[in-house]
This record gives structure tokens, C-alpha cells and sequence, in this order.
């Protein structure tokens, strides 16, 4: 469902000539990884900067440039927004973003084998489609029994494979590839039988006996991780799809997957007004029509955690930490939203949840390479009701419960 936040490797044709030195600067004007190549200085102490200014200052001192050469670097730079948006978010002729398909799926192929004892999660801590398994591994108790590798977004918008330097005990952090030891996603792709040329996306479930994917989407893995393992599984009674919920959880994530989940990048992504308009307005309908029905219900579906919980709250979470801020999300925060934070905080307050947000990592992976929509690269600081003692407030939620609706109503 992700490669570095839907993009993969993003390739600037350079313009006819046969000058290297030429194709050299503008490659370094354009490319984000050799933007940030070379060893990181202050603007100030820049030999390149300082020549820039006093260059300006000799042709219009102190006034703004000229509207001509203006004029010039917007055209250019529209154009190669667009090249570069056309391959990091693909968009249908309205400029709407359209999601590109997950190659493998776990229910295509019934008759697919494979040992529980060989399988591999690879993850990356920005992806809220990755974060949706990491969340049910960890609440159905598969630590153990399903070992993960979690990728960080590399500087040229591929998934890598390094240490991270200062680990948060207490949050998960980017580390080395513990099951073929590659250096990169795509590495690992490519490392099945006839290799791979699609995107390299995560969350990816790994075989790795038979070398191969067995499945990139990520509702196929929460499923999955739900009901196909509790051979092995710690928590094998928790079922977050439990029968008797299953079309009403399908319900909610027609509503919720188009409009929001995926609502937030047709915000961020889109490449017209019209489109980015249309988007908007569909995402605050839905969050207004959620803010009104979780005023009297504990979780989506009642009293019941469910899938369709864990994939709201992984877009919820990300919200006025990226999403309001770089994906143009602006109408209201998050945390504006009395019941919609509530219940924010109640499902980031149950055990092994909050282990699962690594909030740092998620800016990083978000403001740090999404060059197209941050070509500065600079990372704000964190909202305050973002951060871990805000998010950890008291809810109250449980007051919506209907066993304890019961026993208020006898007490009194």
C-alpha cells in the first residue's frame, strides 16, 4: 500500500545538452537526494549562498526581483512539480489522486501454502497502512511468532535498512533487515523468483522459506493477523472481526477508507483545485458525521474494538501532526474534534497501542521526504496534542459502554 509514502524512485529527465557540467547543476537544483548529498551548513556560512546575495544585491538591492525572472522560476518550477507528482501520487485527468493497486493479495490464491513458522512483516513507521499491522501483531499477541523489519525512508524516496541512532525504548524504532540482511525494500523484492519492477511497498508480508511475497495489502495482513494465526498467536480469544460485526465493520470502512484514510492524500496529493476541493469536503463531512456518532458510542461499532478502529485511529493519530499541516487538511484539528480525540486517546491508551506510534519517526518520514510538497525539508515542531502526555489524558470513554450505562442506571 506505501513506498515511501506511495513514491518511488523519482526520475528528472534533464533538458536537451551536451554540456555534463550543465546537466550536473541542474540535476542538483531538481534531484532531492543531491540537494541533500552534500554535508548540511548554515545558509549563512553557504559560499554558494553568499555569492547569490551579493549577486542580487548588485542587480535590485534590496527590492524583490524582477516580475519576469518570477514569472520564470514559478513556470519552472510547476513543471517540475508536475513530473515529479505525476510519479510520487499518479492522478486521474481531474487531478485526483488515484491509489495505485497492491500486487499481492492474500485471497487471490486460495490455494497458496506457506509455513506460519516462515513468515516476516516488513514495515516502515510513517505508513499508517503499515501501522495497521503493526497494531494487530501486537494486540493479538504475534511479537514473537512474527518477527518484523522496519524500514525508514531513504533521502531518494526508497525504503532502507539502517540502525537508528538514538533508539526509544519505549517506542519502535527503524533497524536492519533481520531476514535477508538487504540494504533496501526493493533488495528484498527483487530477491524473489523473476525479481519485481512494481513499486516496493509496505507493510509487505514476507515468505522466507520460499524466498517470495506473500501479501502487500494491508487489510488482507490485519486479517490475517486476526483469525489465520491463533495457532501461534499470544491473544488468540481477541477478534477484532468478530461474525456477528463483519458487515457492519465492511460499512464502516466504505465510509471511512475512501473519505479519510485515503481522504488525506487526496487532499495532499491532489493536483487541481477542483480535485483538492472535492476532497476536502468529503473528509470534514465524514470526521463531522464520525465526531457525531462516537458522541454516543465507545468505538465504531459499539462496545467493540474492531479492524475498522484500528484503521481509522492510524489516519486519526497522523492528523494534526502531518496530515492538517502538509496535506493541506486545514478546515479543523484534530483535536478540535471532542469525541473524535477521545477516542483518539482511548485506543492509544490500550496496552501495546502507544509501543506502535513513534510520532518522531512519523514527522521525519513525512516532512524530511516528501520533497514535492516540502521541498525546504524542514521538520516543525510537534503539535502539543500530539505528544505522548496529552495523548495519555484521561478519556472517559468507558462511560459510553453500554455494561456500564447498565450498571450506572442500577446504582442509581
Amino acid at each position: 500500500m506505501y513506498s515511501t509514502h506511495v513514491s518511488s524512485f523519482i526520475t528528472i529527465p534533464f533538458p536537451p545538452s551536451k554540456s555534463k557540467t550543465h546537466k550536473q547543476k541542474y540535476s542538483k537544483i531538481l534531484h532531492p537526494k543531491l540537494c541533500n548529498s552534500a554535508p548540511r551548513m548554515s545558509l549563512n556560512n553557504n559560499p554558494n549562498t553568499n555569492l547569490i546575495n551579493t549577486i542580487t544585491k548588485l542587480l535590485w538591492g534590496q527590492s524583490l526581483p524582477p516580475q519576469l525572472l518570477i514569472s520564470t522560476v514559478r513556470s519552472t518550477w510547476y513543471a517540475t512539480w508536475q513530473i515529479m507528482m505525476s510519479q510520487l501520487a499518479p492522478s486521474d485527468p481531474t487531478g485526483s489522486y488515484t491509489r495505485p493497486t497492491s500486487q499481492f493479495r492474500l485471497n487471490s490464491n486460495p490455494k497458496l501454502k506457506f509455513s506460519p513458522q516462515s513468515l516476516h512483516l516488513y514495515v516502515g513507521l510513517p505508513c499508517p497502512w503499515a501501522h495497521r499491522t503493526l497494531i494487530v501483531r501486537a494486540l493479538k499477541g504475534l511479537e514473537d511468532s512474527i518477527p518484523v523489519s522496519i524500514a525508514s525512508p531513504g533521502i531518494d524516496g526508497s525504503w532502507e535498512f539502517r540502525v537508528y541512532p538514538d533508539p526509544d525504548k519505549d517506542k519502535l524504532v527503524p533497524c536492519l533487515d533481520k531476514a535477508n540482511g538487504c540494504k533496501t525494500l526493493r533488495e528484498v523484492y527483487n530477491l524473489r523468483r523473476g525479481g519485481y519492477s512494481g513499486r516496493s511497498t509496505v507493510p509487505m508480508l514476507w515468505d522466507v522459506e520460499k524466498k517470495d511475497v506473500l501479501c502487500n495489502e494491508s487489510y488482507d495482513i490485519i486479517e490475517f493477523f486476526n483469525s489465520g494465526l491463533n495457532g501461534i498467536a499470544g491473544n488468540p480469544e481477541l477478534d477484532l472481526s468478530p461474525p456477528a460485526l463483519k458487515d457492519e465493520i465492511r460499512k464502516w470502512n466504505d465510509i471511512i477508507y475512501p473519505n479519510v484514510n485515503n481522504g488525506v492524500y487526496r487532499c495532499g496529493f491532489a493536483q487541481s483545485q477542483e480535485a483538492y476541493d472535492k476532497a476536502a469536503e468529503g473528509l470534514f463531512r465524514t470526521l463531522e458525521m464520525l465526531e457525531d456518532h462516537l458522541g454516543g458510542s465507545r468505538y465504531l461499532c459499539g462496545d467493540v474494538l474492531t479492524l475498522a478502529d484500528v484503521c481509522l485511529f492510524t489516519t486519526l493519530i497522523r492528523f494534526d501532526v502531518v496530515y492538517n499541516v502538509l496535506f493541506k487538511c486545514t478546515k479543523k484539528k484534530l483535536i478540535e474534534f471532542t469525541n473524535l480525540h477521545g477516542y483518539l486517546r482511548d485506543i492509544y491508551q490500550i496496552p501495546k497501542v502507544a509501543e506502535t506510534c513513534n510520532m518522531g519517526q512519523v514527522m521525519e518520514g513525512y516532512y524530511k521526504i516528501l520533497f514535492p510538497l516540502n521541498p525546504g525539508g524542514i521538520n516543525p515542531i510537534m503539535p502539543s496534542g500530539c505528544e505522548d502526555e496529552v495523548l495519555s489524558k484521561p478519556h472517559n470513554r468507558d462511560s459510553l459502554s453500554l455494561e456500564t450505562k447498565v450498571v450506572q442506571h442500577s446504582v442509581s
